[in-house]
């Protein structure tokens, strides 16, 4: 299966189609040997008490790539964040992502992600290109984060 994200436009609307890869314990090494060095957006969660997963992060990378992004988020030894350190330190970590070439499509399907996950909480911008943006996500472990 081929991880990403794909678009098609209808009048000034985009419709966006994100195919996740598969969930992955966040492991150094694991990371290392799966996650490619190309620009995309990635989530991260945490397993609670109750293993149930929650969401910790989710974000876009242009420089440095998905491998050693979710690297730095998911090591403690890596994190500049002492809040998100402890969680680190603490918590299993998972991760998934899907690799993008534009950053425009990533700064839309961000904002369409923050919007519905933690509406009017967090200041992102989308790309201005479209009146309306629309998202679909596509999971082979069938994960779909609900706040």
């Amino acid at each position: 299966m081929e991880y990403g994200i794909t678009s098609a436009e209808r009048n000034e609307n985009i419709y966006y189609t994100v195919e996740w890869s598969p969930l992955e314990k966040a492991e150094r090494y694991s990371i290392i040997r799966k996650v490619p060095a190309v620009a995309g957006i990635f989530e991260v969660y945490w397993m609670d008490e109750n293993s149930r997963l929650r969401l910790f992060i989710v974000q876009k990378t242009i420089y440095g790539g998905l491998r050693s992004e979710i690297r730095r988020v998911t090591d403690p030894e890596l994190c500049p964040d002492e809040k998100a350190k402890k969680i680190i330190g603490e918590k299993a970590l998972w991760y998934r992502y899907a690799p993008a070439n534009s950053a425009k499509t990533m700064d839309d399907v961000i904002w369409f992600f923050m919007e519905t996950y933690f509406p009017g909480e967090i200041k992102t911008k989308h790309s201005g290109r479209y009146k309306n943006i629309f998202l679909k996500e596509s999971a082979p472990d069938k994960l779909m984060w609900v706040p």
